[in-house]
Formats: C-alpha cells, sequence, structure tokens
C-alpha cells in the first residue's frame, strides 16, 4: 500500500511537468501573446481616461513597439506584422464607425470563423483539434483519423465548439449594447487566460481517453505494429 501511494505522489509532480512541457511544444515559436493582449488594454484605459482618437493611436503604436522589439529579437516576423495588421484594421473599423467598440468586431468575425470551421470539421469527421495538434507535433496526419484515435479528438473539440459559442454569444450581446468596458475585460478573460486553461483540460481528458480507446500510438502506427496497442500515453 505504501508503495502504491508512492507511485501516486510521484506521477503527480511527472504529470505537471508533462503538462508545462507540452504547454511550450504547443506555444513554441507562437509569439502573440503580447500582440493579442496589450493593444486592447491600452486602447480600453486610453478610451477611458483620455479620448477615443487617442486611445487609436496610443493602440496602434504599442504594436508598432511589440513589432519591432520582435524584430530586433530576431523573432518572427509574421507575427509581428501580423500584430500590427490587426490593430490598424480593428482602429480603422472603429474610426470608419465612429464607435469605440468597433476595435472589436475583427475579433467578433474570426470568433464566427472559428466557430463555423469548428462546426464543419465535427460534421466532415476531421476534428479541428486534430489539425492543431498536427500543426503543432507534425504526427502522421492519417493517424488521427483512426477510429480509435479520432473520438478523442472530435469529443475534445465538441468541447472547445461549446467554449467558441458561449464566448460569441456573450460577445456580441455586449457589443449590440455598446458596452465596450465589459467587451474589453470579457476579451481578456476569455482569451488568453481561458484558453490557457482549456488546453490542459484538454491535454488531461485526450490522454486519458486514448488510453481508453486503447488505439495504437503514434510509434505504433508508424511501425504498423499490430494490435493490442498500448495506446499514446502522452502528447495529444
Amino acid at each position: 500500500m505504501p508503495e502504491k501511494v508512492n507511485a501516486e505522489t510521484q506521477a503527480q509532480p511527472n504529470k505537471w511537468r508533462e503538462l508545462l512541457e507540452e504547454l511550450r511544444t504547443v506555444f513554441a515559436g507562437r509569439n502573440s501573446f503580447l500582440d493579442a493582449i496589450l493593444p486592447p488594454i491600452i486602447f480600453l484605459v486610453i478610451n477611458g481616461l483620455i479620448s477615443f482618437q487617442a486611445a487609436m493611436w496610443s493602440a496602434l503604436t504599442v504594436s508598432i513597439v511589440i513589432a519591432i522589439a520582435r524584430i530586433i529579437r530576431k523573432q518572427s516576423l509574421l507575427y509581428a506584422l501580423a500584430g500590427v495588421g490587426s490593430v490598424a484594421v480593428a482602429i480603422g473599423i472603429a474610426w470608419f464607425l465612429g464607435k469605440s467598440e468597433g476595435f472589436f468586431l475583427p475579433g467578433l468575425v474570426s470568433g464566427s470563423m472559428t466557430l463555423l470551421l469548428a462546426v464543419v470539421s465535427l460534421m466532415i469527421r476531421r476534428p479541428m483539434v486534430a489539425w492543431t495538434s498536427y500543426l503543432a507535433r507534425r504526427w502522421p496526419l492519417d493517424w488521427y483519423w483512426h477510429p480509435l484515435v479520432r473520438p478523442a479528438y472530435s469529443e475534445v473539440t465538441f468541447a472547445w465548439t461549446v467554449f467558441f459559442a458561449a464566448r460569441l454569444f456573450l460577445q456580441f450581446a455586449l457589443f449590440e449594447n455598446e458596452n465596450v468596458n465589459s467587451l474589453a475585460i470579457t476579451n481578456f478573460i476569455t482569451g488568453w487566460p481561458a484558453t490557457i486553461l482549456l488546453l490542459i483540460l484538454s491535454y488531461l481528458y485526450g490522454t486519458w481517453r486514448l488510453a481508453q480507446l486503447r488505439g495504437p500510438s503514434v510509434d505504433e502506427y508508424r511501425e504498423d505494429t499490430p494490435a493490442p496497442w498500448k495506446s499514446q500515453r502522452r502528447g495529444f
């Protein structure tokens, strides 16, 4: 009995270490964190303290500074330009509409597209989470469509779809009510903080579900190992 307790105690820190390593794998090279959260926060603060025009120029200036910093550090030029471009488009829409909530309209459009892609991916039995995993890990694409692997990715994609739908409904409601402060706060909370939490829960459930399905691991699939399989125990 003590040996079993010790084994479980040692497994917990190992699982957290595994989670941290997996998150690093997922986010490796994706340096868009500040680009995504800082300009909207600056826009919200300056808009409340000074004016709409000052908020627009401040957000654009911050995004340009972030882009320059990434270029100096020799980070991805694509993400640097995308950060500036997305803020410039958001500011252009806000200026055209003459309403500060227009700054968040591009995010609503991209959120709608993401939700649509998630739904379509489930309908055609090619779950979106499997595609994101493939892009991050470059495992054999056909492995994800194995009948004893795909259900895990479909179930996690369904959970993400529910999250996307709930977030979009709330964002649109706040946008219609022209509640800029609540919209900005909601965008922030349902952005990176919620995404990281969902990634952790998705990984924990996904690895557990793969073990329950008893399909082939990636290595077993590559080597064409016959059943029974050990299943994928790490990585999702």
